[in-house]
């Protein structure tokens, strides 16, 4: 584990234990699935942590689960530990930092925001989209109009402390290539179910680092990093965008449970159609997680090193994937 996520991990640990009525469990090993246990919180990769807590938080203060799922991810949208979520995220070839974030509810209303800059909580703005607009994604200036026109804070344009120094390093070289489980991975989605079994789920990142300028992955596209269907369940992806969206992976994994597979079984089917589609797999991580109506959980990936948060109103636990080319992690 590199140095940076250490400490990204030992950082959310830390942060998850203040939050009140949670207890955090920092690692599992085979995965303690809460089956039937509602609510029920899951978000990717170590933030996870306190952003579950504070979805279930706003849950236990009379939210609604699109509360919920909204307000977990703003915790990360503004952890300046993040490089790859939020303003703070490492920017594009240009040394511009663009933002995209998609939000759904079990009923199908949805709304995303793409390529968006200058906005602090791109969720929040994904939300606007889905409650006052009659579209489904905005992306843009066009996102940045809404914004301002809905009383959004529009942002300084500069880097982060972090984020600029990342920057200035990579342009001796300007080389182009993603690092499994670091560069191309730390966008976080949450899906999330309450106590009546409604759902909803959020996705929201910076996107890969020094990407072309304009490029937009999978997080804001409903159906590829994002999908719920009250009467079947819910997914989310993390991981390349562009594997991902090739598959319509969050769709997928969906309508593999409508058919009848498992949470489990989904995410594994749709693993091994990703790695078909896409060339140079070796390069190439991509993690999925669902839940079913039934609180039942799956979650798989490409390669090690994908983990995930499961939250109840009582445990808030860390929990390792197993992956398409090796056994569980360790």
């Amino acid at each position: 584990m590199s140095q940076r996520r250490k400490f990204i991990k030992q950082s959310l640990m830390g942060s998850a234990l203040f939050i009140p009525g949670v207890s955090t469990i920092a690692e599992a090993k085979s995965p303690p699935l809460f089956k039937g246990e509602k609510p029920l919180i899951l978000s990717t990769w170590n933030h996870g942590l306190p952003a579950n807590a504070a979805a279930v938080e706003k849950l236990k203060l009379g939210g609604s689960i699109v509360d919920a799922v909204e307000t977990g991810v703003r915790d990360t949208e503004l952890d300046l530990t993040n490089l790859s979520v939020g303003l703070q995220g490492l920017p594009d070839r240009e040394g511009i930092t663009t933002l995209d974030a998609s939000i759904m509810s079990g009923d199908g209303s949805c709304g995303s925001v793409a390529f968006v800059r200058q906005v602090k909580h791109p969720i929040s703005l994904a939300r606007v989209v889905m409650e006052k607009t009659p579209h489904v994604m905005i992306v843009g200036e066009g996102a940045r109009q809404l914004a301002i026109a809905e009383g959004f804070p529009i942002e300084e344009e500069e880097l982060s402390p972090n984020a600029k120094k990342a920057y200035d390093e990579w342009k001796v070289t300007s080389q182009y290539k993603p690092i499994i489980n670091i560069e191309n991975h730390d966008t976080i989605g949450m899906i999330g179910m309450d106590a009546k079994g409604n759902m909803a789920g959020s996705c929201t990142t910076s996107g890969l680092s020094y990407k072309m300028h304009g490029r937009v992955g999978d997080s804001p596209i409903i159906g590829a990093g994002l999908f719920v269907d009250n009467e079947v369940g819910a997914a989310t992806a993390t991981g390349l965008g562009e594997s991902i969206i090739r598959i319509c992976g969050s769709f997928l994994i969906v309508e593999l449970m409508r058919q009848g597979r498992t949470p489990q079984e989904a995410c594994e089917e749709a693993v091994k159609r990703l790695i078909a589609k896409n060339k140079d797999i070796k390069d190439i991580q991509a993690g999925f997680l669902a839940m079913n109506k039934d609180g039942e959980v799956g979650a798989y990936a490409v390669h090690p090193g994908f983990n995930f948060a499961q939250a109840t109103l009582q445990k808030n636990v860390m929990i390792d994937s197993n992956s398409h080319f090796k056994g569980w992690a360790k």
